[in-house]
């Protein structure tokens, strides 16, 4: 068996162009489900992070779902044809749930047009993150206080122009002062602001400590509350009552919205656990896009293995004729072939789930998110690979084994 594979190798080296071209087949198709999969695996180890954006027991109602709920382009207008959820709304919702439900969080944010904030002779990118709260966005949001305070009642009710501002704004703005008590411009408007979050860091690649939030009212008030629609983040007491909580929100959200029974919700509901969800079926459509991509690639692959090995046989028809003349058996002229093509298709394929990984963690170390080595799909792969390998191979090992010895040796 050592004199085969010595065999094998020495031979598949006497054609590298040849061999590095066979190989390639199966390294594109390894390589696209490796590279897919990877990147697919890290996300989904970081879907906690990534996707729960929403604090703890949390479910929203908005007018509009996340991008990743939305089925098909005829939903935007479905979604467009919405009316928006008004701020008198929100508040009647909150009275409506007192009781059931103390941490409330209302959001209205800035889309229509990218935001940049000014300070002195300071200023950022454009693409600010800039929008109306009220005292629970912390909560909400899973942001905490740096320095300074939070956002009071007070602050909302009485329309107060002040600012809470992430690290970004703060690095870029104030690099060498304290910029509590500063002033702060941001969409032609300016605010005090009276505190800072924590840094939180980025997701999928945006940070998320570029953001600047003002009491809800004076961000209507200021910009024009006919323009925006208000997200309501609802916190539920603890997660036994959550689905109770729920059950009670949507029911405070169809009266609100004076919807009649069984008339049609006119606003969009989500938790943490339905944007993974919807993450993870989206993933499983990439998933298997991936897999019917590469298997057909692979497919092309073998018949290449298979084209070469016949082409191969051919070549060295007299070097078997020799071997059988000397005494070699079937089953180790069998084995020499069928090796070479096991380890062109082996090689291919280590090299694609090398590539393959190097790619899908490229893509999320880009989206700040952890690297992972798709250890189950590697482990399919090499599978793969033998048997395409082993089953493109066994015809022309098969005729190589089967060389009639005398005609071999007169071959020219």
């Amino acid at each position: 068996m050592s004199e085969i594979l010595r065999m094998a190798f020495g031979s598949l080296g006497v054609n590298k162009l040849r061999s590095f071209l066979t190989m390639s087949g199966i390294t594109i198709g390894v390589f696209s489900v490796i590279g897919v999969m990877t990147a697919v695996s890290a996300l989904r180890g970081s879907i906690e992070t990534g996707l729960s954006f929403l604090g703890s027991n949390m479910f929203q109602f908005a007018k509009w779902p996340t991008g990743i709920q939305v089925d098909n382009g005829n939903d935007w207008h479905k979604y467009a044809s919405r009316r928006i959820i008004r701020l008198n709304e929100a508040e009647r919702y909150i009275e409506l749930m007192r009781g059931t439900a103390d941490v409330i969080c209302l959001k209205a944010f800035e889309n229509n047009n990218p935001v940049q904030a000014t300070y002195g002779g300071h200023k950022t990118t454009p693409g600010v993150t800039f929008g109306g709260t009220n005292e629970y966005f912390l909560t909400a949001n899973q942001y905490t206080m740096d320095t300074g305070r939070n956002f009071t009642g007070a602050d909302v009710d009485l329309v107060r122009p002040v600012a809470i501002i992430g690290q970004d704004i703060v690095s870029k703005l104030y690099p060498a002062e304290n910029p509590l008590g500063k002033i702060v411009k941001a969409n032609g408007r300016t605010y005090t602001v009276i505190g800072t979050f924590a840094k939180k860091g980025s997701m999928f690649g945006e940070s998320e400590d570029q953001v600047i939030m003002v009491p809800i009212t004076r961000f209507l008030m200021d910009f024009g509350a006919e323009r925006y629609t208000i997200n309501i983040a609802t916190q539920a007491p603890t997660q036994l009552l959550y689905n109770q909580t729920l059950d009670r929100g949507i029911g405070a959200m169809r009266i609100v919205r004076g919807l009649r029974p069984g008339q049609e919700e006119d606003f969009e509901v989500y938790s943490n656990d339905s944007l993974i969800a919807a993450f993870a079926k989206i993933a499983d459509v990439i998933s298997m896009g991936a897999f019917i991509i590469s298997a057909i690639a692979l497919l092309a692959a073998g018949v290449g293995i298979m084209n070469i090995m016949l082409v191969s046989v051919t070549e060295r028809t007299r070097e078997i004729g020799v071997r059988k003349a000397v005494g070699a058996r079937k089953i180790f002229i069998l084995a020499q072939f069928l090796i070479e093509a096991v380890v062109l298709s082996v090689t291919g394929g280590l090299f694609g789930i090398l590539l393959g990984t190097i790619a899908g963690d490229g893509l999320a170390m880009w989206l700040s998110v952890s690297i992972v080595f798709p250890w189950g799909w590697a482990i399919v792969g090499v599978v793969v690979c033998t048997v395409i390998g082993v089953a493109f191979g066994l015809y022309p090992a098969w005729k190589a084994a089967t060389l009639d010895p005398i005609d071999a040796l007169r071959f020219e």
